[in-house]
């Protein structure tokens, strides 16, 4: 799978350029219900004025410096599938919580873990860091430099995370484009 950083300036800013306009134009047609040819036209000044101010705000450089990535670049489509997988991880993950608070023992041990992933793509980083903080009994305290630090509520929870292998990270290593650890290069087809 080829990785979406872009590397020609001219032609790639032109495009989300493009996209940011259209997305502002219809944000805005949406908010002001005013068809008027009027305020089309405004609206659609605006929406540029606001695009070009703003797409250098949108431009996130790679982590190894080998170009750029936009928000539009985003693979939407593969991101679905992996909120739908990570929806069933909560709520496993709600079940073994609240089996650990209801239990006479309260089998708790809350740990510091730390791994590193290598991952160009900011928004990769973002994302896996989200998804760890969304699932129940743990908790992501600290990302730089691609080192993660994260609060584990169970032994089970650090367990999953120590080595920064757990499938969580492969998913969105796939999703990304990312090479994953202990595979080869080439994306297998079929899994997120």
């Amino acid at each position: 799978m080829k990785n979406n950083v872009n590397k020609k300036v001219g032609t790639s800013q032109i495009k989300h350029f493009i996209v940011l306009t259209a997305v502002l134009f219809a944000f805005w047609i949406l908010l002001s219900g005013k068809m008027e040819a009027k305020y089309l036209v405004i609206g659609f000044l605006t929406s540029l004025i606001s695009a070009w101010v703003t797409l250098p705000l949108l431009r996130l450089p790679s982590e190894t410096n080998k170009g750029y990535y936009y928000p539009f670049d985003f693979p939407y489509f593969r991101y679905a599938f992996y909120w739908l997988w990570l929806l069933k991880e909560i709520i496993k993950a709600n079940i073994d919580i609240a089996m650990v608070v209801l239990s006479p023992k309260l089998p708790i041990n809350p740990q510091i873990v730390e791994f590193k992933r290598s991952m160009s793509n900011p928004i990769a980083h973002v994302t896996l860091a989200n998804s760890i903080t969304l699932t129940p009994g743990t908790i992501t305290m600290d990302v730089a430099d691609g080192v993660y630090t994260i609060h584990a509520l169970t032994d089970g929870a650090g367990e999953a995370l120590e080595n920064g292998q757990g499938e969580m990270m492969v998913r969105i290593s796939r999703i990304f484009g990312e090479k994953v650890e202990g595979e080869p290069a080439k994306q297998r087809r079929g899994e997120i």
